[in-house]
């Protein structure tokens, strides 16, 4: 099974749908990410905050996939944007996932009040162009934070990965993301059990319509909206699960529906605010 892929600004194609380990424990990590490998995911997320970058790395040596199949993505902390802090944040996160390069790197959230992101934008770039990372991004900013490192810099981000899920849609970002040329990753995309997402009448019709998961449902109505999205699993067969979204598609009713779930009042949010996580 083939998954659809997006070339970014930065001319990179990136896999649209991944697997993401925002939680697992380090002691975990290599058996999850083997797993999902196995399953066919060639798209892994990962973070210097989720402390499981060796799990990762161990999984990618492992599993005897040429590295150019992969797609590699890490995350600088809020307390490296200082200075040169970011070019040796990567420098440790290279070395914990024993690889010479990744293909995407994020500063995680803005963190404003440190008011270190501009420079943390500015070390991406200089990361980038000493070629250990091809591609690099954001996560968590909002249009404020986007408006001035692109206002400074000159470069727009190839992604920005934010909180989305069908309550909680963000539709200033993704709106400006399709202005700028920058693609949405979708982290919590099923709204990370916080709320009774697969309850709702619009994602159960269309489960029920297509002989589908609620699960799969959502995750198909991230891909058919141009998100690019990352599921988190430890178990095999939700990760098989949740791979197998590419023999359906919604109904444009199916995935207006689906759009309607967002209240538009902010109330749906279901992790911090960007301006709040420092």
């Amino acid at each position: 099974m083939t998954v659809p892929t997006i070339t970014l600004n930065s001319g990179f194609e990136i896999p649209q749908l991944g697997f993401g380990v925002f939680l697992v424990p380090p002691a975990e990590a290599e058996k999850a990410v083997s797993e999902a490998l196995e399953a066919g995911y060639r798209h892994i997320d990962t973070a210097a905050i989720y402390r499981n970058e060796e799990g990762v790395g161990a999984a990618i040596a492992k599993s005897g996939i040429p590295r150019d199949e992969l797609f590699i993505t890490t995350k600088l902390w809020n307390d490296r944007q200082a200075g040169d802090e970011p070019k040796a944040a990567i420098s440790e996160s290279l070395e914990k996932l024993g690889l010479d390069h990744v293909d995407l790197y994020l500063t995680h959230w803005p963190a404003p009040a440190n008011d270190n992101y501009l420079n943390a934008w500015q070390k991406l770039i200089e990361i980038r162009d000493g070629g250990l990372a091809k591609s690099i991004g954001v996560s968590n900013h909002l249009v404020e934070h986007l408006e001035r490192i692109v206002g400074d810099t000159g470069v727009t981000p190839a992604v920005n990965q934010i909180e989305l899920h069908p309550a909680y849609q963000q539709r200033e970002i993704t709106q400006w993301a399709a202005d700028h040329g920058m693609f949405i990753e979708s982290w919590g995309p099923l709204g990370q059990g916080k709320y009774d997402l697969f309850g709702e009448k619009a994602v159960a019709d269309a489960a029920a319509a297509h002989g589908k998961t609620p699960a799969q449902v959502v995750i198909r109505w991230h891909l058919e909206r141009g998100f690019i999205v990352f599921p988190k699993s430890v178990r095999p067969e939700r990760m098989a699960e949740n791979f197998d979204v590419f023999d359906f598609e919604l109904t444009d009713a199916e995935v207006a529906a689906i759009d309607a779930l967002d209240p538009l009042d902010g109330s749906g949010r279901v992790g911090g605010h960007p301006n709040e996580v420092n």
